[in-house]
């Protein structure tokens, strides 16, 4: 079928945009980029070693999966992705994620088996963790597919345009008080209940306090000791940073020095701390993910779809802007799913780009993705020979470099006051996403954040503003006539707009804010057009009457005599009924509107009816509506909803308010009042 519709120069352009690496690897050129690329991959990959490891934990299996993760999904990327910087692999907020549904689904409970040495009951780690796996996998491979199908070759990317930078930092900043939370029982060497479901964080966090007596001193010695060193080291690395050509690689030496001080002293045999265990060499085969799982974890999937996604092409965008070049977002959805689902299969779970990797890989020469293949090669090396040497790492390690790598989403609390300043709703929008998910867990708290958010566009385009304009003397140039001093209003026309679009939702408004601003009640003048027209009928009665009285009288008296009794009666109930109309509505303020319909970009068939209500009702008062500045699918949107008919044509609509307010103000017509008579 894809040669079918892509031949000769077509299946060149096409193959070209889906394997984008045959695009720019036959241009690449070693002088330039080799020497930056191969450093750049040796850190990144260094630090995708302990970074792998650690957010295993937060997957809830073996650390030797987060290395697996960190391999088999760079290099699909590499294949697919358009992005020549950002460093793909594992992912705090994700891996905290598919935790949540690792747990949920293969709980510790029941996975208890009696131990006849002890007497008591425990868990059996061998057959929970190969479960554990399987949901992984399973979630993982699921939320590729909805990458690559739903969102990627339906071209549905421009679902992620509704995480505003508020919102991902928000979400992301209680994303990671989960990954706090759940990572403080390696650090305090405990075991609490699992809990899911809304307020869980608030229930473990009940749980640890409630353990807290239990403690195992030796792995709280251990984590302090790890998190201080890991902070002093980081705080020295960013101090030295500018001297150095690469960054020193903190975790790495971390997770060596704990791992050999762990094997000289055996702190899991004589103080009971909690180690990696045993880490198989080589890598698995590849295993289709249980179908029968996918019906438990679709809503975890598509919630890691969208927030992988997000967190990658935002930080794509970023470096692309830098270096100027393109990222194509519908390929990076590709991309992304294509190592998701590519990943699933051989028991990895969900990546996504990190942005302390990827700064590494830009900051110390990565100009391609040929730095993120080394950085596989890396760690396809460390799991075939190396890992094993890694077996006595106490787990409260790996808890420390999750606690010190969070420094930089905890800063985002700084958000705040900034947002305060700048844009309040903006503000609301990152608090309620930050307790949504805190309180709600981050797979609900995004969906609850992302309608929240879509409720303040909502409420902001309800509750517009209003504003009459007026004319900058000398210039077609219209502003508000309450925010310019130098503005001038322009007799006998009132220019009227709205900041937002017109639909059922603000239409009503947009009435009565036109009425407002017009100074017209328009309730009260059609009432009292129709009591006038009643006095008029009453007084063709009257003057029917006075008919017959004047033909009786022409044959008593003279006709002058008749005829001038007649015009002054005439008379003196014209100028009551002038006088009457004049008081509802003065007409030499006010003779056209023009309503400034160029911040409307789509009409409803409420607001299309508004329209023309309001036309109408003007009309029948002697003033004349007229659009002006209207777009082109606006004027679709009339001719469709039935605006147009034989009394309204589109001789109201001008190209712009100032067309609008020449046409008026050059008329020869003189002001004329509402008369009955």
């Amino acid at each position: 079928t894809a040669g079918a519709l892509c031949s000769g120069p077509r299946l060149k352009k096409c193959l070209l945009r889906t394997f984008p690496v045959a695009s720019w690897l036959p241009r690449y050129s070693i002088r330039e980029n080799a020497l930056g690329d191969f450093i750049s991959g040796i850190s990144v990959g260094i630090m995708q070693l302990p970074q792998g490891m650690a957010y295993a934990l937060l997957a809830a299996v073996p650390p030797v999966f987060g290395l697996y993760s960190s391999f088999y999904p760079v290099l699909v990327y590499f294949i697919f992705g358009t992005s020549k910087h950002i460093s793909l692999g594992t992912y705090a907020v994700l891996s905290v994620m598919i935790g949540g549904v690792t747990e949920r689904l293969a709980p510790d409970s029941d996975f208890m088996v009696w131990d006849n040495v002890t007497n008591s009951s425990m868990v059996d780690t061998t057959v929970r963790d190969a479960e554990r796996i399987k949901v992984a996998a399973a979630v993982t491979f699921l939320s590729g597919i909805f990458q690559v199908i739903v969102l990627g070759l339906v071209q549905f990317g421009f679902v992620v345009t509704y995480l505003s930078e508020p919102l991902v930092r928000g979400y992301t900043t209680g994303a990671a008080i989960h990954v706090i939370v759940s990572q403080l029982k390696y650090t305090f060497g405990i075991n609490p209940v699992r809990h899911s479901g809304p307020l869980a964080l608030i229930y473990t966090v009940i749980e640890l306090c409630y353990l807290l007596p239990q403690t195992n001193i030796g792995t709280l010695v251990v984590s302090i000791v790890a998190i201080v060193g890991l902070i002093l080291a980081k705080e020295l690395n960013s101090y030295l940073g500018k001297k150095l050509p690469v960054p020193i690689p903190v975790e790495l030496i971390a997770i060596i020095v704990a791992t050999v001080i762990s094997w000289q002293v055996d702190v899991e045999g004589k103080y009971g701390v909690d180690v990696v265990g045993l880490i198989p060499s080589g890598l698995q085969p590849p295993v289709f993910p249980e179908v029968s799982l996918f019906g438990q974890v679709i809503g975890d999937a598509f919630a890691l779809s969208v927030v992988g996604y997000g967190i990658a092409i935002s930080l794509g965008r970023i470096f692309a802007l830098k270096y100027g070049y393109k990222v194509d977002s519908n390929q990076e959805l590709v991309a992304l799913g294509l190592s998701n689902s590519f990943g699933g299969i051989f028991q990895c779970f969900a990546i996504s780009c990190s942005m302390s990797r990827t700064l590494v890989q830009e900051s110390t020469g990565g100009k391609t993705q040929i730095a993120g293949a080394l950085s596989a090669i890396v760690i396809l090396f460390i799991t075939l020979w190396i890992g094993a040497l890694f077996e006595d790492l106490p787990k409260a390690v790996l808890a420390a470099i999750i606690y010190v790598n969070l420094h930089g989403m905890m800063k985002q609390f700084l958000d705040i006051p900034l947002l305060w300043r700048t844009n309040k709703i903006d503000m609301m929008v990152w608090v309620v996403t930050f307790i949504l998910t805190v309180l709600l867990n981050p797979d609900l708290g995004l969906a609850a954040a992302i309608g929240f958010s879509m409720l303040t566009v909502i409420f902001r385009t309800q509750l517009p503003k209003y504003s009459a304009l007026g004319r900058v003397p000398n210039t077609d140039i219209y502003r508000p006539l309450e925010n310019f001093n130098q503005v001038r209003n322009v007799p006998g026309i009132l220019i009227f707009r709205s900041s937002a679009t017109l639909y059922f939702a603000n239409a009503e408004m947009f009435q009565d804010a036109l009425g407002r601003k017009s100074g017209i009640d328009i309730t009260k003048a059609l009432s009292a057009k129709k009591k006038l027209e009643a006095k008029k009928k009453r007084h063709e009665k009257k003057m029917a009457k006075d008919v017959k009285k004047a033909e009786k009288a022409l044959k008593m008296n003279g006709v002058e005599q008749v005829e001038s009794r007649l015009r002054e009666k005439w008379k003196q109930q014209k100028e009551v009924a002038i006088i009457e109309v004049e008081a509802e509505r003065d007409p030499s303020l006010l003779r056209t509107i023009i309503l400034d319909l160029s911040t409307v970009n789509f009409l409803d068939t409420v607001g299309i009816k508004t329209l023309r209500n309001i036309q109408k009702d003007y009309e029948e008062i002697g003033v004349e509506v007229v659009l002006a500045s209207c777009q082109s699918n606006v004027v679709e949107h009339l001719e469709t909803g039935g605006f147009f008919n034989d009394k309204v044509t589109k001789s109201c609509l001008f190209n712009s308010i100032h067309d609008a307010v020449l046409h008026f103000s050059a008329s020869t017509l003189e002001v004329k009042p509402f008369i009955i008579y």
